[in-house]
């Protein structure tokens, strides 16, 4: 009976816990984003500067992703199967975009990018530019999702066969050709994981983009910036709208990888 007593207390807790902190403010921006019915929810995010934002920002986020999934998967790769001075500590970096607030990211970025600075004027000389344009966009992207595919990676990595890699090798097969024929195949389920949720973290990221980019209507600025504007504006119900989007999106992702999970591809 105690048992029972302590199982429907923890199971209340937590359900209770979901309830106040994650279902019911979804479901609040749901109720409040369709508050003025299908038509208006429409006509707001296909206003003009509200869809370029949103097309814009999944277009961005799509192209960080890319780039993820090669930077991620080497580093992955080298951290796993090499030893080398310092790897320890570059192995500890890997997790710093989690535990540094994203506005201080922006000013790091700031300070590196800024035309004053060694890099900028680098930069400069050559006519490139990577502060308030979708290059800046791109780099706070890839900054913030760095350790999701790394991570994904790793551990499959790590208890890939050895004997399999060998084997490879002793039949004659280049590097290159076992990577693709042996190890890829291994380590895909977690680039496909690690890469849905780095496309979900970069259409949400805001405290980077927002300082580094510009946020120039119809040329820089990304949905979560545009979210902020509105409700500066206190314009909640277009906030909203943009912002059921956006969910719906990561929901979708989530969904797509927990699926593939229960089909035993991830």
């Amino acid at each position: 009976m105690r048992d029972k007593l302590e199982k429907y207390a923890l199971r209340s807790i937590l359900i209770g816990y979901l309830i106040v902190l994650i279902v019911a403010p979804l479901s609040a921006v749901y109720v409040q984003g369709f508050s003025l019915g299908l038509s208006n929810f429409w006509k707001t995010v296909t206003d003009e500067m509200a869809l370029h934002a949103i097309t814009l920002t999944i277009r961005l986020a799509v192209i960080a992703t890319l780039i993820q999934i090669i930077i991620g998967t080497l580093i992955a790769y080298v951290l796993t199967r090499y030893e080398f001075p310092g790897k320890r500590y570059l192995n500890s970096l890997v997790d710093l975009p989690f535990a540094l607030p994203t506005a201080v990211s922006g000013v790091m970025f700031l300070m590196v990018l800024t035309p004053n600075s060694f890099v900028g004027q680098m930069l400069d000389s050559i006519g490139i530019s990577l502060l308030f344009n979708q290059s800046a966009i791109i780099i706070g992207m890839v900054f913030v999702t760095f350790p999701f595919i790394v991570r994904a990676v790793q551990p499959l990595l790590e208890n890939l066969d050895e004997d399999q890699v060998q084997a490879s090798y002793t039949l004659g097969a280049s590097k290159w050709r076992t990577f693709c024929k042996v190890v890829f195949p291994a380590i895909l389920p977690g680039i496909i994981a690690g890469s849905l949720l780095a496309f979900s973290r970069a259409l949400a990221e805001f405290g980077v983009i927002a300082l580094i980019s510009g946020n120039i209507p119809m040329e820089t600025l990304v949905a979560s910036v545009y979210i902020f504007g509105q409700i500066e504006s206190f314009n909640t119900e277009g906030a909203t709208a943009v912002s059921v989007v956006l969910l719906t999106f990561s929901f979708l992702v989530l969904w797509i990888t927990n699926l593939t999970r229960r089909r035993g591809d991830i």
